[in-house]
Order: C-alpha cells, then sequence, then structure tokens
C-alpha cells in the first residue's frame, strides 16, 4: 500500500453571500474530487491543539503525525532547516518576511500593512533585499539568510523568544499596535524601511505597478527543533514535496526526502503538474511509501481576499494535482490511499488562519462502494466523523 497525503493550504472557509451561502470548496468545480468522494471517508479534523495559534507550522505538523504540543519550538527553527541554517541551542530564529506598508504617513508607527508578501515577490528581487539588510544590521548577534520569495530568515545570537504579531493577521491595520516590544527588533525594522523604500528594486517595482517590498517584518520566534524520525516512527520511507521553506524544514525534521520541483513557487501558477508527477515517480519508481504533497495557492489566496482565485487554486489542486495523481496512481496498479485536506481555514472575509475544523476525505483504491456525497466542510461536518487531531487522522490513515 502506497500513501499520498494532498494538502491544500487554508482550503477551508466559511460559506460567502457571493457564492450564493457556499464556501470556495464547495462552489469551485472539482470534478475530480466529486468522483473521489463517492469511494471516500469524508469526515472532520482538529488540526490545531487547543490555546495554541492557528499556523501553517502548529497545523501540518499535527497533519503529518506531530503533536504539536510535545513537538512545537516555534515556526523560523523549521524553516532553518530547510535552508540549512545550522542553528546552535543558543540561537532564536525569527521568520523576517519582506512586506508592503503605506508610504504615505510621516511616522513609521501609523503606516499600514498592505500586503504581506510584498506582491509575492521574486525570490531573485528579495536577495537582493536581504543583502543589503545583512549588510545594514548584521554583526555577531544578528544574521539574515535569504529564503524564498517573502519568506526569510534571521538568527539572533542568545536572543529571547518574544511575542511577535504575524503580518498575514493585520492586513489594512495601523501597524503601531503590533510592533515587537523588544526595541533592538522594532528599531530594526523601522529603519529597514528608510533602506528598502527607496531601494533600485523598488522604484523599479512602483514604476512597474508592483507593491514595494519596503519593510522587514518580524514574526514566528522559536529555538532549534528536534522531530522524530518519520520512518523510525511510521515504518514507511517519505517525501515532502512543497514551495514553502516552512514545509520542506518539517521535511528534514522528520527524515523526509525532500524533492524540489522546477516552477514550484507557492504561488498560484505555481507547477502543479510537476509536484504530482514527482509524487507519483517516487511512490512508482522510486520505492517510496508516503508523498505528502503541499500547495500553498489556497492560503494566499484567501490572505489575499480574493474569492475568484481562490476558487481557482481549488480546482487547479483538483485537476492539475489529485486527477494525475490518481491516474498515475492508477495506472501503476499499485493498491494506494490518499488523504486530501486542509491544515487550517484560512477565510476570506477574515483573510487570516482560524482554528475551525478542516475536512478530510480519506480515499482508498481497493474501496469500491458507492456513497453520494461530495467533498466540502458541510458534508465533513454532518458526517459524524470527527477525528480529535491531526496526529490521530494520520495514524488512522496509515493503519
Amino acid at each position: 500500500m502506497k500513501y499520498i497525503v494532498v494538502l491544500g493550504d487554508g482550503m477551508a472557509d466559511y460559506p460567502i453571500d457571493e457564492l450564493d451561502g457556499k464556501t470556495p470548496l464547495e462552489y469551485a468545480d472539482t470534478p475530480v474530487m466529486d468522483e473521489l468522494a463517492q469511494r471516500s471517508e469524508i469526515g472532520q479534523v482538529h488540526t490545531i491543539p487547543a490555546g495554541m495559534s492557528p499556523g501553517s507550522d502548529t497545523a501540518n505538523l499535527s497533519v503529518l503525525g506531530y503533536d504539536p504540543k510535545k513537538y512545537y519550538t516555534g515556526r523560523s527553527p523549521l524553516e532553518a532547516l530547510s535552508i540549512g541554517v545550522p542553528m546552535k541551542d543558543t540561537d532564536v530564529a525569527i521568520r523576517c518576511n519582506i512586506v508592503t506598508v503605506s508610504d504615505e504617513e510621516t511616522e513609521y508607527k501609523d503606516k499600514k500593512m498592505i500586503d504581506h508578501s510584498a506582491g509575492e515577490i521574486s525570490t531573485e528581487d528579495a536577495d537582493v533585499l536581504i543583502q543589503a539588510v545583512q549588510e545594514a544590521f548584521g554583526n555577531e548577534m544578528f544574521h539574515f539568510y535569504t529564503g524564498t520569495s517573502y519568506r526569510h530568515l534571521l538568527i539572533w545570537d542568545k536572543g529571547s523568544v518574544v511575542e511577535l504579531t504575524p503580518p498575514h493577521d493585520i492586513l489594512t491595520k495601523t501597524i503601531g499596535n503590533y510592533l515587537p516590544k523588544e526595541k533592538l527588533l522594532a528599531d530594526m525594522m523601522e529603519k529597514s524601511y528608510e533602506i528598502l523604500n527607496n531601494h533600485p528594486i523598488n522604484i523599479a517595482r512602483e514604476k512597474a505597478g508592483l507593491h514595494k517590498a519596503n519593510s522587514l517584518w518580524f514574526w514566528g520566534a522559536g529555538t532549534k527543533p528536534a522531530l522524530d524520525n518519520f520512518t523510525e516512527k511510521t515504518g514507511k520511507r517519505g517525501v515532502m514535496i512543497s514551495a514553502v521553506d516552512l514545509l520542506k524544514g518539517i521535511g528534514v525534521g522528520a527524515g523526509l526526502k525532500n524533492i524540489i520541483v522546477e516552477g514550484a513557487d507557492g504561488t498560484l501558477e505555481t507547477n502543479y503538474e510537476g509536484k504530482a508527477q514527482a509524487a507519483v515517480d517516487a511512490l512508482t519508481k522510486d520505492g517510496y511509501d508516503f508523498a505528502y504533497i503541499h500547495v500553498e495557492a489556497p492560503d494566499e489566496m484567501g490572505h489575499q481576499g480574493s474569492v475568484e482565485r481562490k476558487i481557482k487554486s481549488i480546482e487547479y489542486l483538483d485537476q492539475r494535482v489529485i486527477r494525475i495523481v490518481k491516474e498515475g496512481m492508477d495506472a501503476s496498479g499499485e493498491e494506494y490511499r490518499m488523504l486530501v485536506l486542509p491544515d487550517h481555514p484560512t477565510p476570506i472575509v477574515l483573510r487570516t488562519h482560524t482554528s475551525d475544523p478542516v475536512p478530510y476525505m480519506l480515499f482508498d483504491s481497493t474501496n469500491h462502494g458507492s456513497r453520494m456525497w461530495h467533498y466540502n466542510e458541510r458534508e465533513a461536518a454532518a458526517s459524524g466523523i470527527d477525528m480529535p487531531s491531526g496526529a490521530a487522522l494520520m495514524e488512522y490513515f496509515l493503519d
């Protein structure tokens, strides 16, 4: 038996009036998921432990079978693993977004958070900006590392795990109330605006009608992580397929093989087909037992507040990932199970994450029964199946 997780980050949502009271998942044209649902178990799962923040870090750890209450030490340390940054026990890793803040106000604290991703800036442009920041602030205490797109890393030697606010939680809000209480960090963020706002890259971006990448924003502080090896834990050899450093870092920490897919960039136009085919090849040609395919686009579209683009991201997941996985696995003759789910909701109306339970669909190729239902939040809630945690669902999935 082979095992595939297809995770649409932030795919779950709330009913939306302009969709006749349906969620994007209900409204989207998803013929492959509709077909699979007839031979699947549909239910809901609580991926976020009570009292913990509904981030992609805690949620994906949970789905992969690692109880965040036990294993979570912060988001950024996982991203450090992905980038290959060695962490000392005394280091603190901090996520360093390049964001867009408004530039009309004189005082930094009066600016508004316009875009947590700076228009999904390219890694190439972001690297130039991070190097400028490193030149200005880098020393024995602070070191900046380039990640992917807008997602980067600060290592703080002998630092503190301080409370920091994710930028996607304060879109359109004035930033003053959310600046770090730690003066060293707050001062760097303010000075970064002076360095970045009129940087040649941002002058060119403004002329091209793009959001300026004009400030750093720190969040997600944590210490060196330690995850149990996935193979030793489950007996399954696995691969991680994602464009996002967080997921790659979880893969490194868990001992999964990270497969890098050309053109996979975490955006709406990512290489969906390449991700799907990489999973099929790993399972049918390379002898792996387990594949975790992570697709970031639904979450990004939720943060953007775009109903149309979130629907499109779900349709792409259906027709350009799940279809290819199903056809490839069917052609191979291998028996397989496929688990389709989000990590957390990213509702359009809120433009940030919530801790609500998410719908899952568990398909088994050996199951030839037929049921009349669809995969969505409403029917999952009505199913009566309520998994208490992602770890419980993973154990059940692999059993």
